[in-house]
């Protein structure tokens, strides 16, 4: 079982009261890679956006500081807007840092929930899906890391050029970023990509029936068997009341500024709490509170990773970094332990 973080680089205020400035906001988050690599957790991803509410809009850049001060955390997106940008320029940013981290870049590509990057990049949003699709075959091609002949309907076609630089490995690690949708698995599996599930609302045991399609698919399509993997909104104190405060008026911030964009209500505190509940969406508590809700999840999803989205809004840095240390001690223990007193084959049923 594996253990993650991510983060979109939330602008929240420091000490001072005062919003940081997006710069300070990246520097954290070099610094709290750099703290979940020592307390040995296994993935730090870092989201794309393109507005003024988060700090990333270049996560390779990011990521790209993190390897050259970090020894062993792969390091990826979460994700990478595929959409919206050119694959081989992705593929070549992301086999740089795998350069620079000795082999531990992976990226997660998806299309994203926001469409600030449509209207940048001079992209129109009713291609949205079909621009997804035709990106995603040629970065396909381009994981080959061989002469690229490759020919679309959106862009010019390439005829046997090669991509630069090329993994030491012989292809860049990729997984597909799913929300939920049955369109989605078939994708991955069609490609034989691993997909992560972004669980941000409901219960996390209901998409057991999409990993559960995803698996057929693979079968159907002749891949071989691939891994699962979820992530969703959390925060982890000493106690579940400790880290319920903390996180909520952060969370509160975040789903209110979105919401008005979106049509949503307010966050009620009566919601939230449901959702921290053992079967919600958010995995907010102690360490023992956590770790129980991850072990019923991923055994749910027969998933082998779990990555904490573990900034929020107006949290400030103090508290997410206590937040990643306990995670990646004292959650990591409970899960450990609690993993070895299920019967055999249960976490993977």
């Amino acid at each position: 079982m594996e253990l993650g973080l991510n983060t979109f680089g939330d602008i929240y205020p420091g000490p001072d009261g005062r919003m940081l400035s997006a710069a300070q906001v990246i520097r954290n988050v070099v610094a709290e890679a750099e703290l979940a690599d020592r307390v040995g957790l296994d993935f730090f991803g870092i989201g794309e956006h393109h507005r003024e509410d988060f700090a990333v809009s270049s996560p390779e850049t990011v990521l790209a500081g993190i390897a050259t001060r970090t020894e062993r955390i792969r390091l990826g997106s979460a994700v990478t807007v595929l959409s919206s940008d050119d694959p081989v320029r992705v593929y070549q940013r992301f086999a740089t840092v795998d350069a620079l981290s000795s082999g531990r870049a992976e990226v997660i590509l998806g299309r994203g929930s926001f469409t600030e990057s449509f209207p940048l990049f001079g992209l129109p949003l009713s291609q949205y899906g079909e621009l997804f699709e035709e990106k995603l075959a040629l970065f396909d091609v381009l994981r080959a890391e061989g002469p690229v002949h490759w020919e679309g309907r959106l862009r010019a076609p390439i005829q046997g050029l090669q991509v630069h630089p090329r993994t030491e490995s012989g292809s860049l690690p990729a997984w597909i970023a799913v929300g939920g949708s049955p369109e989605s698995v078939v994708r991955a599996a069609r490609y034989g990509l691993p997909v992560i599930f972004a669980i941000i609302g409901g219960r996390p045991a209901a998409f057991r029936p999409f990993a559960d399609y995803y698996r057929r698919a693979l079968e159907h399509f002749g891949k071989g068997p691939q891994p699962v993997a979820f992530h969703s909104p959390g925060h982890v104190a000493e106690t579940d009341e400790q880290a319920r405060e903390e996180f909520f008026p952060a969370q509160a911030h975040t789903h209110g500024r979105i919401g008005r964009e979106r049509g949503w209500g307010p966050l009620t505190r009566a919601e939230f709490d449901a959702m921290c509940g053992p079967e919600g969406a958010y995995f907010v508590g102690s360490p023992e509170t956590v770790a129980r809700k991850i072990v019923a999840s991923t055994t749910a999803l027969g998933a082998s990773r779990f990555d904490l989205k573990y900034a929020a809004g107006t949290l400030e840095h103090a508290r997410m970094t206590r937040s990643i240390e306990l995670y990646g001690t004292e959650v990591r223990r409970y899960v450990e332990d609690m993993l070895a007193d299920l019967p055999e084959g249960a976490a993977t049923a």
